[in-house]
């Protein structure tokens, strides 16, 4: 249930808080007094998008905090769970907007998404405005009124999921046919691209050590002799090589350590690079035998550079992104095998056909049923509201599959004995809309899982008796195990069925309006409700007349 609404700096009101009760209460009080700023401001908390202008005058933002008992409803407890924002069996939403237009939402106490905002609310509360009566006429109202009487809201859904994945395939069908020959000519050209490419063995490390291989092989010659002249150059016997020059330059040097010990370290550099060129002169015959390569490998190697350019210059590709497009051409060898398969396309689009069949079956059954209790639920309502001999009839009509099911579903009216039934929207007055609109959502809503209602001024335009029954129908969804039901009224005759009765005033404070809530206590209550009755002037019988609406 709906415990308290704190409300701070929005639009008039500059700061409230009001605590709630369970069962059926009214909202009364003047025209503009701000009754419906305070359903403007639960809806923000419910997820409802903002507005900077619902900041109040000359203030930085407005600050809106609605809390929940959950403490017996499952349903919140696990999505909260789910959220991992479960608190306690209290649930409070949040809402600040900014006056430059920002706003931010809070579920206990964390930052959230509009979204997630606006999914817990819609299980929380239900609003009904004026605009209800008019969303009757739609065929998705009418539609969605009777799923949740029938408890089929999920089955619809899980309808429209097997419609659409059927809806899909049976795309895909189609446009298999109409491209097949492209398709059949794109395939065997990806599984020739893709033979060739697995007959290369190619790998973007392997390419670059072969091309360094090759570069070598074109200049082995060059290199051959080049190698064997350095190699004389370090031990050729018939001049003075180098290892001999070093050998003398060892010599001399050591001749003159005796006669400076500075000498000594130039001695060991000598012995060093000695030492080094015996190093090189190895790395340098290791090098010729490895360039003195089998001429079969270098035909070998050339043969796979040759391929290997050819295939890259054939299909306008880099050696660098070749293993990358290899894996799109697998992938869409993959797509396009199965999709040509077409025996197992139409198995799929045949499946999923049955799928949706099934369940669109059973929707039907179940809507079937309800319908005929909601026709006689609602019936019984008109009658009570001095529709005599009305009668009201949810029809359910066939029709091809839609994401809704295999039905047309059509709210119709015959508003005294012996009338034609016709759409509701052929047939009422605005005030019979009124009085239609409430027959069918007090019909409709007793077994609703949510458990609070607000109903803003929908007894617009009635009055009398029928005002009289229209409050003792309200009264009746109050007193509903676990519900809350908030009325903004004007009528005194349904205003005094109501177990709690709140007053919404406006004063004048430093030449600004502000609004207030009075929760109003027995004598407070005959006072309002005399006002009501009898506008400014409050008279004797005026008082006399509002305790007899209390009983």
């Amino acid at each position: 249930m709906l415990e308290s609404l704190t409300i701070k700096d929005f639009i008039i009101v500059d700061e409230l808080e009001v605590s709630l009760k369970t069962g059926f209460s009214v909202l009364t009080g003047e025209t503009g007094a701000g009754k419906s700023i305070l359903i403007d401001a639960l809806s923000l908390c419910l997820g409802q998008r903002s507005d900077p202008s619902l900041v109040r005058k000359n203030k930085e933002k407005a600050d809106i905090i609605a809390t929940f008992n959950i403490e017996k409803n499952a349903s919140i407890k696990s999505w909260l769970q789910e959220k991992d924002l479960l608190s306690d069996e209290y649930l409070i939403l949040r809402r600040v907007i900014q006056a430059d237009g920002k706003s931010k939402a809070f579920i206990n106490g964390v930052p959230t998404i509009l979204s997630d905002l606006k999914s817990v609310g819609e299980q929380l509360v239900d609003i009904y405005s004026q605009n209800f009566h008019y969303s009757l006429l739609k065929p998705s109202s009418q539609r969605d009124i009777l799923d949740n009487f029938a408890n089929t809201k999920k089955l619809a859904e899980e309808v429209a999921q097997k419609f659409n994945v059927w809806h899909q395939i049976s795309i895909e069908h189609e446009r298999f046919l109409e491209n097949q020959t492209s398709y059949l000519n794109e395939l065997q050209e990806l599984e020739q691209k893709d033979k060739e490419y697995e007959l290369l063995e190619f790998s973007l490390k392997e390419w670059e050590q072969i091309q360094s291989q090759h570069k070598m092989m074109s200049n082995s010659s060059e290199l051959i002799h080049g190698i064997k002249e350095a190699l004389n150059i370090i031990e050729n016997d018939s001049a003075l090589s180098i290892r001999q020059q070093l050998n003398q330059l060892k010599n001399s040097l050591y001749s003159l350590t005796k006669f400076d010990a500075e000498i000594q370290q130039m001695l060991k550099t000598v012995e060093s690079l000695a030492i080094e060129l015996v190093e090189l002169e190895k790395d340098l015959e290791h090098r010729l035998h490895v360039i003195d390569i089998n001429e079969s490998d270098k035909v070998l190697i050339e043969n796979k550079l040759k391929n290997t350019f050819d295939f890259l210059r054939k299909y306008n590709i880099s050696a660098d992104s070749l293993e990358e497009y290899s894996i799109g051409w697998k992938e869409r060898i993959t797509f396009l095998r199965n999709l040509t398969q077409q025996s197992n396309l139409e198995a799929s689009q045949k499946e999923a056909r049955v799928a949706f069949d099934n369940l669109a079956k059973l929707l039907t059954e179940k809507r079937s049923d309800a319908a005929l209790k909601l026709s006689q639920q609602i019936t019984e309502r008109l009658n009570s509201l001095s529709f005599e001999g009305a009668k009201f009839e949810v029809t359910l009509t066939p029709c091809e599959p839609t994401s809704y099911g295999n039905e047309k579903i059509d709210f119709l009216i015959a508003t005294y004995k012996g009338a034609d039934l016709r759409p509701i929207g052929k047939v009422a007055s605005g005030g019979e809309l009124s009085r239609i609109s409430l027959a069918i959502r007090v019909s409709s809503i007793s077994d609703s899982d949510v458990p609070v209602m607000i109903f803003d001024e929908v007894d617009v335009g009635i009055g009398g008796g029928v005002a009289e029954t229209i409050g003792l129908l309200l009264k009746s969804l109050g007193q509903t195990k676990d519900k809350q039901v908030f009325v903004i009224t004007h009528l005194p005759q349904v205003a005094a069925q109501s177990r709690n009765h709140y007053k919404v005033l406006k004063s004048v404070k430093n030449n600004e309006a502000i609004s207030h809530i009075q929760f109003l206590d027995d004598d407070l209550r005959v006072k309002e409700l005399a006002r009501m009755l009898g506008g400014i002037e409050i008279s004797d019988k005026t008082l006399a007349h509002a305790r007899e609406l209390l009983g």
